[in-house]
């Protein structure tokens, strides 16, 4: 089976650093090619909560859409997402993009709406994949991110998986 390039979208607003580390750690584990965007932290959108750590992930899969997404949820499931007490969001992890696909995908709209409606989704993947073309504007993440005025305010923060810092010193 061939591979197809993913972007994926992840937050936490509980122990963030320890959720964020292992949900890269469990990717990792099935995905090819992993890179991780820088971090940042942002105010809670639609949700009261504490300030999240959101970053976008690239990665290849040779795993269906549907199977993909069943893995992702377990991973938030590992991580307490679906806790009958959890407080706040421990993880959560999103499909952005899939390939080229577009559409509704029992549920899952492709891409993902919030990439055009949220800082913290748009900006690290500019950064990211400049030249990636969103399958529907047609535009590159640069320019959508450049021509956006999404009313959020994002601050980049240092943090490091494997030892790796993933916000690079001249953002921060």
């Amino acid at each position: 089976m061939s591979l197809t390039q993913i972007y994926l979208g992840l937050g936490s607003n509980i122990e963030r650093e320890r959720h964020l580390r292992a949900g890269l750690d469990a990717l990792a584990g099935f995905l090819v090619d992993v890179r991780c965007s820088a971090v940042f932290e942002s105010q809670p959108v639609g949700i009261k909560s504490g300030p999240f750590f959101n970053l976008v992930v690239s990665a290849y899969t040779d795993l269906p859409l549907m199977e993909l997404d069943r893995r992702l949820k377990s991973i938030e499931a590992d991580n307490g997402r679906y806790a009958p007490d959890r407080k706040g969001l421990p993880l959560d992890i999103d499909v952005l993009l899939y390939g080229e696909l577009v559409g509704n995908f029992d549920g899952l709209v492709l891409p993902r709406a919030e990439i055009l409606k949220n800082a913290f989704v748009l900006w690290p993947l500019s950064l990211m994949a400049p030249d990636r073309l969103h399958p529907e504007a047609g535009k590159t993440m640069a320019h959508l991110w450049r021509d956006s005025h999404i009313d959020q305010v994002l601050a980049p923060v240092a943090f490091e998986w494997r030892g790796q810092p993933l916000t690079p010193s001249a953002l921060l």
